[in-house]
């Protein structure tokens, strides 16, 4: 996972390497818990390698973490466990000092009404 160059100079050590894969994860699938992703997803938008994201996920779903169904993975709904797990606060405040913290009303004002093409069902595809 690529972090920009301001965080590189601006972080310590020990702040660039606090988030482990399984933190990465679980940070991107916190950020986008209206959706659930195949683990080769997650690894491409992570910028993950693919066996570290299935490790993380497994890991993640032994503590309740995520929600696994099919080939989908999603963040549990959870709220209290999600909370009380130590890596989902540091990669929320990571990812809040990086970007800032996350305005969902704004954000969900100006998403579009329709699913992207990507999270459709194409059943025609087969």
């Amino acid at each position: 996972m690529s972090i920009d160059r301001d965080t590189f100079e601006h972080s310590s050590e020990e702040e660039l390497e606090g988030l482990s894969a399984t933190d990465q994860v679980i940070g991107f699938l916190a950020a986008n818990d209206e959706s659930a992703f195949k683990a080769k997803e997650v690894a491409r938008r992570t910028e993950l390698d693919e066996g570290a994201v299935s490790t993380a996920l497994s890991r993640l779903k032994n503590r309740c973490l995520v929600e696994h169904k099919g080939s989908y993975w999603a963040i549990t709904t959870d709220v209290e466990r999600l909370d009380a797990h130590g890596g989902y606060a540091r990669a929320t405040a990571l990812f809040n000092d990086q970007l800032g913290t996350e305005a969902r009303e704004e954000w969900r004002a100006h998403a579009p009404d329709e699913p992207h093409p990507s999270q459709q069902d194409n059943t025609d595809d087969r």
